[in-house]
């Protein structure tokens, strides 16, 4: 029993003192600066990689259910 309890206020000393800094006026700075760049891609290269990623497979989703929506709106070929 005393080496749990031992165990335990060891664990809380590190959290206290392990706390984290705050990184919202950084963000904050950043994602407000007037600088003619969308939101969306303000954040850096990963941003932008991850807005071309998705926008590429949007649309060649949307491509693709468009082909396959007019192949199947056509008569069928009868054998």
């Amino acid at each position: 029993e005393n080496h749990l309890s031992w165990i335990i206020e060891n664990f809380l000393e590190r959290s206290s003192a392990r706390q984290l800094k705050n990184r919202v006026p950084e963000a904050q700075k950043l994602f407000q600066a007037d600088n003619g760049l969308p939101v969306h891609i303000k954040g850096g290269t990963g941003d932008v990689l991850l807005y071309r990623v998705t926008m590429t497979l949007t649309i060649t989703g949307t491509c693709y259910s468009l082909y396959w929506l007019l192949f199947a709106s056509l008569p069928q070929k009868k054998a």
